[in-house]
């Protein structure tokens, strides 16, 4: 049903999936880039459901109550509860999603790294540390609303250089135009 959906939508909209996520690929952190909108997650899980990606996103736990979690939930959404572990404060975030990656025999976890829609000089490193510690690669998932195509770009196997290769995921979200350019990677 999800699938029918957002063919309609990309169909309506005039947008096309580009690339192909890794076959045989079970587990991977996916960052979408560049994220400058809101329409972004509506693109982005439209062409992910096109193309059959398990996508999934986190979300604090609290915000997952009622018709708005149900809603969320239904994209994929996931609840981060920061539990606290014994004889320790709680849980951060990248913890939470490296067990959560660790735990799963198939998770795509969704990320947006500039952390906001504004533009983002630098990044934030968690989805980094993520894969680093689930021991997954990193998928680029992109939106190029210039050209309306929405897809799946190179795939990053993390080493621990993390500036030089989160430079060169940068270098390929410099390729594509979000839907307010000024708000993208430079």
């Amino acid at each position: 049903m999800m699938k029918l959906l957002a063919r309609f939508v990309f169909w309506i909209t005039g947008w096309k999936v580009a690339g192909s996520f890794p076959a045989g690929l079970k587990k991977a952190v996916m960052i979408a880039i560049p994220h400058t909108s809101n329409w972004d997650l509506l693109y982005a899980r439209a062409a992910f459901y096109i193309m059959e990606v398990p996508v999934r996103f986190t979300i604090k736990k609290e915000v997952m109550v009622g018709p708005l979690g149900w809603l969320i939930k239904g994209l994929g959404g996931m609840a981060i509860d920061r539990k606290r572990m014994a004889g320790r404060s709680k849980q951060t975030y990248t913890e939470a999603m490296i067990d959560l990656l660790q735990k799963s025999d198939e998770m795509v976890m969704m990320v947006t790294p500039e952390g906001t829609r504004s533009y983002a000089k630098r990044w934030k490193s968690g989805f980094y540390h993520v894969a680093l510690g689930a021991e997954v690669p990193i998928v680029i998932g992109f939106l190029d609303y210039k050209n309306k195509r929405a897809g799946v770009g190179p795939v990053i196997y993390p080493n621990g250089n993390m500036d030089e290769q989160i430079e060169e995921m940068k270098a390929f979200g410099r390729t594509v135009e979000g839907k307010y350019p000024d708000q993208g990677i430079r």
